[in-house]
Protein backbone atom coordinates (compact mmCIF):
# COMPACT_ATOMS: atom_id res chain seq x y z
CA UNK A 1 0.00 0.00 0.00
CA UNK A 2 1.33 3.43 -0.88
CA UNK A 3 0.21 7.03 -0.58
CA UNK A 4 1.13 9.90 -2.88
CA UNK A 5 -0.41 13.37 -2.49
CA UNK A 6 1.50 14.95 -5.37
CA UNK A 7 -0.27 13.10 -8.17
CA UNK A 8 -3.81 13.88 -9.30
CA UNK A 9 -6.39 11.16 -8.78
CA UNK A 10 -6.71 11.07 -12.58
CA UNK A 11 -3.09 9.92 -12.87
CA UNK A 12 -3.88 6.60 -11.21
CA UNK A 13 -5.42 3.53 -12.80
CA UNK A 14 -8.72 2.69 -11.10
CA UNK A 15 -8.20 -1.01 -11.79
CA UNK A 16 -5.04 -2.64 -13.12
CA UNK A 17 -3.08 -5.89 -13.26
CA UNK A 18 0.39 -5.86 -11.76
CA UNK A 19 2.05 -8.37 -14.09
CA UNK A 20 5.27 -8.63 -12.11
CA UNK A 21 3.68 -9.29 -8.71
CA UNK A 22 0.55 -11.05 -10.03
CA UNK A 23 -1.77 -8.71 -8.17
CA UNK A 24 -4.99 -6.77 -8.67
CA UNK A 25 -4.17 -3.10 -8.12
CA UNK A 26 -6.99 -0.71 -7.18
CA UNK A 27 -7.56 2.69 -5.66
CA UNK A 28 -9.20 2.23 -2.25
CA UNK A 29 -12.27 4.36 -2.88
CA UNK A 30 -13.43 4.21 0.72
CA UNK A 31 -10.50 6.50 1.63
CA UNK A 32 -11.17 9.19 -0.99
CA UNK A 33 -11.02 12.14 -1.19
CA UNK A 34 -8.78 12.58 1.85
CA UNK A 35 -6.25 9.85 1.13
CA UNK A 36 -5.20 8.18 -2.10
CA UNK A 37 -4.29 4.65 -1.10
CA UNK A 38 -3.34 2.03 -3.65
CA UNK A 39 -4.11 -1.58 -2.75
CA UNK A 40 -2.23 -4.51 -4.23
CA UNK A 41 -4.36 -7.62 -3.76
CA UNK A 42 -3.30 -11.21 -4.36
CA UNK A 43 -5.57 -13.26 -2.10
CA UNK A 44 -9.09 -14.14 -3.24
CA UNK A 45 -10.51 -13.22 0.17
CA UNK A 46 -9.05 -9.73 -0.15
CA UNK A 47 -10.38 -9.30 -3.69
CA UNK A 48 -13.86 -10.46 -2.58
CA UNK A 49 -13.76 -8.01 0.33
CA UNK A 50 -12.61 -5.16 -1.89
CA UNK A 51 -15.67 -5.66 -4.11
CA UNK A 52 -18.08 -6.12 -1.21
CA UNK A 53 -16.74 -3.20 0.83
CA UNK A 54 -16.79 -0.85 -2.19
CA UNK A 55 -13.04 -0.36 -2.20
CA UNK A 56 -13.48 -1.02 -5.90
CA UNK A 57 -16.92 0.03 -7.12
CA UNK A 58 -18.85 0.98 -10.23
CA UNK A 59 -20.24 -1.74 -12.48
CA UNK A 60 -17.52 -1.58 -15.18
CA UNK A 61 -14.66 -1.41 -12.66
CA UNK A 62 -16.13 -4.35 -10.76
CA UNK A 63 -16.24 -6.35 -13.99
CA UNK A 64 -12.60 -5.62 -14.77
CA UNK A 65 -11.59 -6.42 -11.18
CA UNK A 66 -13.49 -9.71 -11.37
CA UNK A 67 -11.77 -10.70 -14.62
CA UNK A 68 -8.34 -10.00 -13.16
CA UNK A 69 -9.31 -11.63 -9.87
CA UNK A 70 -10.45 -14.91 -11.42
CA UNK A 71 -7.33 -15.02 -13.59
CA UNK A 72 -5.21 -14.67 -10.44
CA UNK A 73 -7.26 -17.44 -8.81
CA UNK A 74 -6.67 -19.70 -11.84
CA UNK A 75 -2.91 -19.17 -11.53
CA UNK A 76 -3.03 -20.71 -8.06
CA UNK A 77 -5.05 -23.79 -9.00
CA UNK A 78 -3.18 -27.08 -8.81
CA UNK A 79 -4.82 -29.71 -11.00
CA UNK A 80 -3.78 -32.88 -12.77
CA UNK A 81 -6.38 -32.59 -15.54
CA UNK A 82 -9.01 -30.28 -16.98
CA UNK A 83 -11.91 -31.61 -14.94
CA UNK A 84 -10.12 -30.99 -11.67
CA UNK A 85 -9.04 -27.53 -12.85
CA UNK A 86 -12.55 -26.62 -13.99
CA UNK A 87 -14.13 -27.78 -10.72
CA UNK A 88 -11.76 -25.57 -8.72
CA UNK A 89 -12.20 -22.71 -11.19
CA UNK A 90 -16.00 -22.85 -10.79
CA UNK A 91 -15.65 -22.75 -7.02
CA UNK A 92 -13.46 -19.62 -7.24
CA UNK A 93 -15.85 -18.05 -9.78
CA UNK A 94 -18.92 -18.64 -7.60
CA UNK A 95 -17.10 -17.21 -4.61
CA UNK A 96 -16.23 -13.93 -6.35
CA UNK A 97 -19.70 -13.76 -7.89
CA UNK A 98 -21.25 -13.68 -4.41
CA UNK A 99 -19.62 -10.35 -3.50
CA UNK A 100 -22.24 -8.02 -5.10
CA UNK A 101 -25.62 -9.32 -6.37
CA UNK A 102 -26.98 -6.29 -8.25
CA UNK A 103 -24.12 -5.21 -10.54
CA UNK A 104 -24.47 -7.48 -13.58
CA UNK A 105 -20.92 -6.74 -14.78
CA UNK A 106 -19.56 -8.92 -12.00
CA UNK A 107 -21.31 -12.06 -13.23
CA UNK A 108 -20.88 -10.98 -16.87
CA UNK A 109 -17.09 -10.82 -16.58
CA UNK A 110 -16.88 -14.09 -14.66
CA UNK A 111 -19.08 -15.89 -17.20
CA UNK A 112 -16.96 -14.52 -20.02
CA UNK A 113 -13.83 -15.82 -18.31
CA UNK A 114 -15.51 -19.19 -17.76
CA UNK A 115 -16.25 -19.28 -21.48
CA UNK A 116 -12.52 -18.97 -22.15
CA UNK A 117 -11.90 -22.00 -19.96
CA UNK A 118 -14.52 -24.09 -21.74
CA UNK A 119 -13.41 -22.99 -25.20
CA UNK A 120 -9.87 -24.17 -24.45
CA UNK A 121 -10.62 -27.34 -22.52
CA UNK A 122 -8.50 -29.45 -24.88
CA UNK A 123 -5.38 -27.44 -24.06
CA UNK A 124 -3.00 -27.98 -21.13
CA UNK A 125 -3.96 -26.15 -17.95
CA UNK A 126 -0.99 -23.78 -18.23
CA UNK A 127 -2.20 -22.64 -21.66
CA UNK A 128 -5.75 -22.16 -20.36
CA UNK A 129 -4.39 -19.92 -17.62
CA UNK A 130 -2.51 -17.87 -20.20
CA UNK A 131 -5.70 -17.51 -22.26
CA UNK A 132 -7.42 -16.22 -19.12
CA UNK A 133 -4.60 -13.74 -18.68
CA UNK A 134 -5.09 -12.44 -22.24
CA UNK A 135 -8.86 -12.16 -21.76
CA UNK A 136 -8.55 -10.23 -18.49
CA UNK A 137 -6.26 -7.72 -20.19
CA UNK A 138 -8.67 -7.53 -23.16
CA UNK A 139 -11.66 -6.83 -20.91
CA UNK A 140 -9.76 -3.97 -19.30
CA UNK A 141 -8.74 -2.47 -22.65
CA UNK A 142 -12.28 -2.84 -24.00
CA UNK A 143 -13.64 -0.84 -21.08
CA UNK A 144 -11.63 2.21 -22.15
CA UNK A 145 -12.99 2.03 -25.71
CA UNK A 146 -16.54 1.41 -24.49
CA UNK A 147 -16.55 4.43 -22.18
CA UNK A 148 -15.04 6.79 -24.75
CA UNK A 149 -17.59 5.66 -27.35
CA UNK A 150 -20.46 6.16 -24.89
CA UNK A 151 -19.08 9.66 -24.34
CA UNK A 152 -19.15 10.38 -28.07
CA UNK A 153 -22.80 9.31 -28.34
CA UNK A 154 -23.70 11.20 -25.18
CA UNK A 155 -22.11 14.37 -26.49
CA UNK A 156 -24.58 14.39 -29.39
CA UNK A 157 -27.41 14.86 -26.88
CA UNK A 158 -26.20 18.14 -25.37
CA UNK A 159 -24.90 21.57 -26.35
CA UNK A 160 -21.94 23.70 -25.24
CA UNK A 161 -22.65 25.54 -22.00
CA UNK A 162 -25.36 23.11 -20.87
CA UNK A 163 -26.02 22.33 -17.24
CA UNK A 164 -25.73 18.61 -16.54
CA UNK A 165 -26.71 16.70 -13.41
CA UNK A 166 -25.39 13.33 -12.32
CA UNK A 167 -26.07 11.04 -9.37
CA UNK A 168 -23.60 8.73 -7.59
CA UNK A 169 -20.26 8.11 -9.33
CA UNK A 170 -20.25 6.78 -12.86
CA UNK A 171 -16.96 8.49 -13.53
CA UNK A 172 -13.40 7.39 -14.15
CA UNK A 173 -13.31 6.01 -10.62
CA UNK A 174 -16.09 3.58 -11.60
CA UNK A 175 -14.32 2.43 -14.78
CA UNK A 176 -10.81 2.20 -16.18
CA UNK A 177 -11.00 5.60 -17.92
CA UNK A 178 -13.54 8.31 -18.82
CA UNK A 179 -16.43 6.79 -16.89
CA UNK A 180 -19.86 6.19 -18.37
CA UNK A 181 -22.10 9.07 -17.27
CA UNK A 182 -19.11 11.40 -17.05
CA UNK A 183 -17.64 10.44 -20.42
CA UNK A 184 -19.61 13.17 -22.28
CA UNK A 185 -18.45 15.64 -19.63
CA UNK A 186 -14.77 14.76 -20.03
CA UNK A 187 -14.94 14.76 -23.83
CA UNK A 188 -16.82 18.06 -23.70
CA UNK A 189 -14.11 19.48 -21.44
CA UNK A 190 -11.47 18.50 -24.01
CA UNK A 191 -13.48 20.26 -26.74
CA UNK A 192 -14.29 23.48 -24.92
CA UNK A 193 -17.98 22.83 -24.11
CA UNK A 194 -17.74 24.47 -20.67
CA UNK A 195 -20.47 22.37 -19.07
CA UNK A 196 -21.83 23.26 -15.63
CA UNK A 197 -22.09 20.05 -13.63
CA UNK A 198 -24.32 19.41 -10.63
CA UNK A 199 -23.25 16.39 -8.59
CA UNK A 200 -25.79 14.89 -6.16
CA UNK A 201 -24.06 13.98 -2.90
CA UNK A 202 -25.65 10.48 -3.08
CA UNK A 203 -26.46 9.35 0.43
CA UNK A 204 -25.71 7.31 2.43
CA UNK A 205 -22.23 6.57 1.02
CA UNK A 206 -21.72 10.00 -0.57
CA UNK A 207 -20.13 8.78 -3.79
CA UNK A 208 -21.23 11.94 -5.58
CA UNK A 209 -19.71 14.25 -2.99
CA UNK A 210 -16.58 12.21 -2.25
CA UNK A 211 -15.82 10.80 -5.69
CA UNK A 212 -17.61 12.51 -8.59
CA UNK A 213 -17.00 16.07 -7.45
CA UNK A 214 -13.43 15.10 -6.55
CA UNK A 215 -12.47 13.69 -9.94
CA UNK A 216 -14.34 16.37 -11.91
CA UNK A 217 -12.73 19.17 -9.90
CA UNK A 218 -9.31 17.55 -10.29
CA UNK A 219 -9.94 17.58 -14.06
CA UNK A 220 -10.85 21.26 -14.12
CA UNK A 221 -14.60 20.96 -14.74
CA UNK A 222 -17.12 23.38 -13.26
CA UNK A 223 -18.81 21.17 -10.64
CA UNK A 224 -21.24 22.01 -7.84
CA UNK A 225 -22.21 19.54 -5.12
CA UNK A 226 -25.87 19.52 -4.10
CA UNK A 227 -27.77 17.48 -1.53
CA UNK A 228 -29.89 14.71 -3.02
CA UNK A 229 -33.09 16.55 -2.14
CA UNK A 230 -31.99 19.65 -4.08
CA UNK A 231 -32.11 18.16 -7.58
CA UNK A 232 -35.71 19.26 -8.19
CA UNK A 233 -34.84 22.80 -7.11
CA UNK A 234 -32.01 23.24 -9.61
CA UNK A 235 -34.18 21.73 -12.35
CA UNK A 236 -37.01 24.09 -11.57
CA UNK A 237 -34.63 27.03 -11.89
CA UNK A 238 -33.76 25.86 -15.39
CA UNK A 239 -30.14 25.17 -14.52
CA UNK A 240 -30.17 21.56 -15.75
CA UNK A 241 -30.50 20.69 -19.44
CA UNK A 242 -29.87 16.95 -19.14
CA UNK A 243 -29.27 14.22 -16.57
CA UNK A 244 -26.59 11.59 -17.16
CA UNK A 245 -26.33 8.63 -14.78
CA UNK A 246 -24.77 5.21 -14.94
CA UNK A 247 -26.42 1.97 -13.91
CA UNK A 248 -25.67 -1.48 -12.56
CA UNK A 249 -28.25 -3.42 -14.55
CA UNK A 250 -30.63 -2.75 -17.44
CA UNK A 251 -33.65 -5.03 -17.78
CA UNK A 252 -35.02 -6.12 -21.16
CA UNK A 253 -37.85 -3.57 -20.99
CA UNK A 254 -35.50 -0.66 -20.24
CA UNK A 255 -35.99 -0.49 -16.47
CA UNK A 256 -32.64 0.26 -14.84
CA UNK A 257 -31.14 -0.33 -11.42
CA UNK A 258 -28.75 2.33 -10.21
CA UNK A 259 -27.58 3.79 -6.92
CA UNK A 260 -30.37 4.57 -4.48
CA UNK A 261 -31.94 7.95 -5.21
CA UNK A 262 -31.70 7.70 -8.99
CA UNK A 263 -35.43 7.08 -9.38
CA UNK A 264 -36.17 10.30 -7.45
CA UNK A 265 -33.93 12.23 -9.85
CA UNK A 266 -35.79 10.64 -12.77
CA UNK A 267 -39.17 11.63 -11.35
CA UNK A 268 -38.06 15.24 -10.87
CA UNK A 269 -36.55 15.33 -14.35
CA UNK A 270 -39.79 14.07 -15.88
CA UNK A 271 -41.76 16.76 -14.02
CA UNK A 272 -39.51 19.58 -15.26
CA UNK A 273 -39.00 18.32 -18.81
CA UNK A 274 -35.33 17.46 -18.40
CA UNK A 275 -34.21 14.40 -20.41
CA UNK A 276 -32.76 11.59 -18.29
CA UNK A 277 -30.11 9.47 -20.00
CA UNK A 278 -28.73 6.18 -18.72
CA UNK A 279 -25.14 5.50 -19.79
CA UNK A 280 -24.78 1.73 -19.96
CA UNK A 281 -22.17 -0.50 -21.57
CA UNK A 282 -23.81 -3.49 -23.25
CA UNK A 283 -22.19 -5.62 -20.54
CA UNK A 284 -24.64 -3.97 -18.12
CA UNK A 285 -27.71 -4.88 -20.19
CA UNK A 286 -29.38 -8.09 -19.05
CA UNK A 287 -31.93 -9.26 -21.60
CA UNK A 288 -32.61 -12.31 -19.42
CA UNK A 289 -34.17 -10.05 -16.77
CA UNK A 290 -37.62 -9.07 -18.12
CA UNK A 291 -38.31 -5.99 -15.96
CA UNK A 292 -36.97 -4.08 -12.99
CA UNK A 293 -39.17 -6.13 -10.68
CA UNK A 294 -36.88 -9.11 -11.19
CA UNK A 295 -33.67 -7.23 -10.31
CA UNK A 296 -32.36 -8.28 -6.92
CA UNK A 297 -31.69 -5.16 -4.84
CA UNK A 298 -28.82 -5.46 -2.40
CA UNK A 299 -29.52 -4.29 1.15
CA UNK A 300 -26.59 -3.03 3.15
CA UNK A 301 -25.80 -2.50 6.86
CA UNK A 302 -27.69 0.07 8.92
CA UNK A 303 -24.39 1.52 10.09
CA UNK A 304 -23.87 3.13 6.68
CA UNK A 305 -26.91 5.32 7.33
CA UNK A 306 -26.66 6.18 11.01
CA UNK A 307 -22.98 5.86 11.95
CA UNK A 308 -20.49 5.97 9.09
CA UNK A 309 -20.05 9.75 8.71
CA UNK A 310 -20.77 10.84 12.29
CA UNK A 311 -18.75 11.02 15.50
CA UNK A 312 -21.85 9.81 17.32
CA UNK A 313 -24.86 7.93 15.90
CA UNK A 314 -27.24 10.41 14.26
CA UNK A 315 -30.39 8.40 15.01
CA UNK A 316 -31.80 6.87 18.21
CA UNK A 317 -30.13 3.68 19.32
CA UNK A 318 -32.07 0.62 18.16
CA UNK A 319 -34.17 2.46 15.56
CA UNK A 320 -35.00 0.42 12.48
CA UNK A 321 -33.08 1.31 9.30
CA UNK A 322 -33.89 0.37 5.70
CA UNK A 323 -30.82 0.63 3.50
CA UNK A 324 -31.26 -0.60 -0.09
CA UNK A 325 -28.15 0.10 -2.14
CA UNK A 326 -30.06 0.61 -5.40
CA UNK A 327 -33.47 1.53 -6.74
CA UNK A 328 -35.19 0.87 -10.06
CA UNK A 329 -35.96 3.66 -12.52
CA UNK A 330 -38.94 2.78 -14.70
CA UNK A 331 -38.28 2.82 -18.42
CA UNK A 332 -40.95 5.44 -19.13
CA UNK A 333 -38.89 7.98 -17.16
CA UNK A 334 -35.82 7.44 -19.34
CA UNK A 335 -35.23 9.48 -22.50
CA UNK A 336 -32.53 7.17 -23.81
CA UNK A 337 -30.02 4.48 -22.90
CA UNK A 338 -26.59 5.39 -24.26
CA UNK A 339 -24.42 2.39 -25.17
CA UNK A 340 -21.21 1.88 -27.11
CA UNK A 341 -23.31 0.74 -30.08
CA UNK A 342 -25.76 3.61 -30.16
CA UNK A 343 -28.62 5.16 -28.23
CA UNK A 344 -31.64 2.99 -27.42
CA UNK A 345 -35.04 4.63 -27.04
CA UNK A 346 -38.61 3.49 -26.42
CA UNK A 347 -39.73 0.83 -27.00
CA UNK A 348 -36.67 -0.57 -25.24
CA UNK A 349 -37.79 -4.16 -25.68
CA UNK A 350 -37.03 -3.64 -29.38
CA UNK A 351 -34.25 -1.04 -29.37
CA UNK A 352 -32.05 -2.96 -26.91
CA UNK A 353 -32.25 -6.02 -29.16
CA UNK A 354 -31.17 -3.78 -32.04
CA UNK A 355 -28.18 -2.61 -30.00
CA UNK A 356 -27.09 -6.22 -29.54
CA UNK A 357 -27.64 -6.92 -33.24
CA UNK A 358 -25.24 -4.07 -34.03
CA UNK A 359 -22.79 -5.46 -31.52
CA UNK A 360 -22.86 -8.91 -33.09
CA UNK A 361 -22.32 -7.41 -36.54
CA UNK A 362 -19.37 -5.40 -35.27
CA UNK A 363 -17.82 -8.45 -33.64
CA UNK A 364 -18.15 -10.42 -36.89
CA UNK A 365 -16.21 -7.74 -38.72
CA UNK A 366 -13.28 -7.82 -36.32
Amino acid sequence: MSEDKKKSIMDYDTVALDEENHALVIIDQTKLPYNTEILSLTKQEDIWSAIYLLQVRGAPAIGVAAAIGIYLAAREIEASDFEEFYQKFRKAKDYLDSARPTAVNLSWALKRMEGIVLDNKDKPVAEIVEELHKEAVKIREEDIWVCKTIGEYGLTLVNPGDGLLTHCNAGQLATVKYGTATAPMYLGQERGYHFRIFSDETRPLLQGARLTSFELKESGLDVTVICDNMSASVMRKGWVNAVFVGCDRVAANGDTANKIGTSMVALAAKRYGVPMYICAPTSTIDLNTPTGKEIHIEERPASEVVEMWYEKPMAPEGVKVFNPAFDVTDHDLIAGIVTEYGIAREPYSESLKEIFRRKQEALKDE
